[in-house]
């Protein structure tokens, strides 16, 4: 199923509808042969109620007309020096470029607008060196794109400032993008640009808390891409100023903005301001949820086949890890007797394998299976044997180990999985370190 089909993105519409993004796109990405199937993605979240506002650099394009016009510019991305032979450069290429970004719109049937919201400031001296006609925002106009974005009219904005005298500025478009979506109450800043995305020492980091990031670019900014620094710093502050999730994408892959958006996986970085994981109880519309994320594991034998009436019967037996609200990973507690339980159906999906999601779970039904009176916890598997002897502590024990009912189901399968036990000790933690995992679990009963 492609994810532009209507029931790849259904279960996000609710969430989204009425919310802004703000997608931030860099001047190569603006003249790529790509650009037009970005805004293909604009109009699909247009169709879905989702209010876009458009903010837009200007380096690459500055870049080509000082070669043509042989200059050599003060800088390229508006974060150092402006003199006015770069600052002419970058008026010439921000308004050329905001009128290509209109003419897409209006390619697609959106209504769209130019604006003056950054109101901005010199950028001054710093450390001694006077930045000139490099600005610094001062505020968004809030009222103005409020407005636009009523009249269902896209705001285009591009990389320049203005002042209350009317003089402009050269600004940053990262943190642009930043203070627009700090302003507006942002839901999403998307940062479209020629990177695959947040690349710290040469790896692209497919997820972060911002914590963790700002941890990086304390400690080790130099391992970051230089392309990229910009957008990993406004994109730390975005998240600490109230935007819930920053993302970091590669504008030049088709239907980049959808496949980031619209999928547990992503194609590209995702910066989140807090824990957005948790696991709670499944109830009976996760069912076909839960086949569908176990259908390949069922398929390989690595998991037993369930038919969606066994799985209805037991679905209070079911655990669903919750990524945003969408299930990435699953477990079943089944009580067998009066002193023995079974974890059953464990499963991560591949796109979020090795982070710990697999362990959390195991630890989770034991400690359910605990408060539930338990001293045994059973699990049979065929091909993942030794990740619960290594990871969840188990030890290999015999069929004689199951009760006479499960003995008897386990028998008549055919399967002949290796049997693993485990003894659950009363917890000697604090209440309070109690309390902190059930925290982190967020389990919703």
């Amino acid at each position: 199923m492609k994810l532009t089909d209507l029931r790849g993105i259904l279960q996000y519409i609710p969430r989204f509808r009425e919310k802004i993004f703000v997608l931030s796109i860099d001047g190569a990405i603006v003249t790529s042969e790509n650009f037009a199937n970005i805004l293909l993605d604009v109009a699909v979240l247009r169709s879905l109620n989702i209010k876009i506002i458009l903010v837009h650099g200007a380096a690459a394009q500055i870049g080509l007309l000082a070669q043509e016009q042989n200059i050599t510019p003060s800088n390229l991305d508006g974060s150092g020096v402006t003199d006015a032979a770069t600052f002419k450069l970058a008026l010439t290429a921000a308004n050329r470029l905001t009128h290509e970004v209109l003419e897409g719109l209006s390619a697609n049937d959106l209504r769209a607008a130019s604006t003056n919201a950054i109101i901005s400031h010199p950028m001054g001296i710093i450390h001694g060196v006077d930045h000139l006609l490099t600005g610094k925002v001062e505020r968004v106009d809030v009222e103005l794109l409020q407005s636009l974005l009523a009249q269902n009219i896209v705001p285009v904005v591009s990389p320049l400032g203005f002042d209350g005298d009317g003089k402009t500025y050269r600004v940053n478009s990262d943190s642009v993008a930043y203070e627009v979506a700090k302003a507006m109450n942002a839901t999403k800043l998307i940062y479209i640009t020629t990177a695959d995305g947040l690349i710290y020492n040469k790896e692209v980091i497919p997820q972060m808390l911002v914590a963790e990031l700002e941890a990086l670019l304390s400690q080790h900014k130099e391992k970051f891409a230089p392309e990229i620094l910009s957008k990993a710093v406004n994109g730390a502050a975005a998240c600490r100023a109230g935007v819930p999730r920053v993302h970091i994408i590669n504008g030049r892959i088709d239907e980049a903005v959808l496949a980031e958006v619209f999928s547990n996986e992503g194609i590209g970085t995702l910066v989140y301001a807090n824990e957005y994981q948790q696991i709670r109880r499944a109830l009976k519309k996760d069912v076909r949820a839960i086949m569908m994320l176990t259908k390949n594991s069922v398929a390989s034998e690595e998991l037993a086949k369930r038919t969606r009436p066994m799985m209805e019967k037991m679905i209070s037996d079911f655990y669903i890890f919750e990524t945003d609200k969408n299930p990435i990973a699953c477990v079943a507690l089944h009580q067998l007797d009066a002193t023995k339980g079974e974890l059953a159906s464990l499963f991560v999906s591949p796109s979020h394998e090795n982070q710990g999601i697999g362990k959390k779970l195991i630890q989770f039904a034991e400690t359910k299976a605990r408060d539930m009176g338990l001293t045994d916890l059973i699990t049979l598997s065929t091909q993942a044997f030794t990740y619960f002897q290594s990871k969840g502590g188990f030890s290999e024990g015999s069929p004689d180990d199951l009760p006479p009912e499960r003995r008897a189901k386990y028998d008549a399968s055919g399967r002949n999985s290796k049997v693993l036990v485990k003894k659950l000790t009363r917890p000697t933690t604090t209440p309070e370190t109690r309390m902190a995992i059930e925290a982190v679990a967020q389990t919703l009963t």
